[in-house]
């Protein structure tokens, strides 16, 4: 029996490649509780990595397979998210006990209020934690089937090829960079953060006039 933590990202390829990239990516994005604590931008990252060509070594992982596994989990699982959130999804939201998921959430909320439907959906899905949340909180606040599922589409493309390229183009241009994953991964998670930014200074601001 193959005892894999779904956490660790370097297990995770190692053991399953492409497939577990497909797997963990369609939990992450959009299966609730199960999926926040799961890696999105830190598997996609190092997949890209892996799939680059060294001086010293081929490639570990075959780059379109990445790819395809990385949209299909990415689209799949947030329509399945939105599904789930659309049948319940505000009930198991308020009767989680995890307060990052109702904080998560909550900022999933203000995301869609601020952007609206169609940018909201795009942005989100670069805000670890915040796009496992999203999609079930668009389908229980009644976002239209036809407006989340081409969104979805647009921001699942973007985020998850657009990570996976970037890791290849640095695994192909610079040499060791499997020695600097770490830091790399860390710049990776601050970056897809910056966008909810205005959302935390609109809410540190109405709690400071409150």
């Amino acid at each position: 029996m193959i005892a894999v933590n779904p956490m660790d990202s370097a297990a995770v390829l190692a053991t399953f490649g492409a497939l577990g990239v497909l797997v963990v990516i369609f939990a992450e994005s959009g299966l609730l509780v199960v999926g926040f604590f799961l890696p999105g931008d830190t598997l996609l990252f190092p997949a890209g990595v892996l799939c680059a060509a060294t001086a010293d070594q081929a490639p570990r992982l075959v780059l379109w397979q990445v790819l395809l596994c990385a949209a299909v989990g990415a689209l799949a699982g947030a329509q399945v998210g939105f599904l789930l959130g659309r049948h319940g999804g505000r009930a198991l939201l308020a009767r989680t006990s995890k307060r990052r998921v109702r904080e998560a959430a909550a900022r999933a909320e203000k995301l869609l209020a601020r952007y609206g439907y169609g940018k909201a959906l795009v942005i989100g899905r670069f805000v670890p934690m915040v796009r496992t949340v999203l999609h079930p909180a668009a389908g229980a606040l009644g976002v239209p089937t036809r407006t989340f599922t081409i969104w979805q589409i647009v921001g699942g493309l973007l985020w998850s090829q657009s990570i996976v390229l970037a890791g290849y183009t640095l695994g192909a241009s610079v040499p060791g960079i499997d020695d600097f994953l770490l830091p790399l991964i860390a710049l990776v998670v601050v970056l897809s953060l910056l966008p909810m930014l205005p959302v935390l200074t609109d809410a540190r601001r109405a709690k400071r006039d409150r």
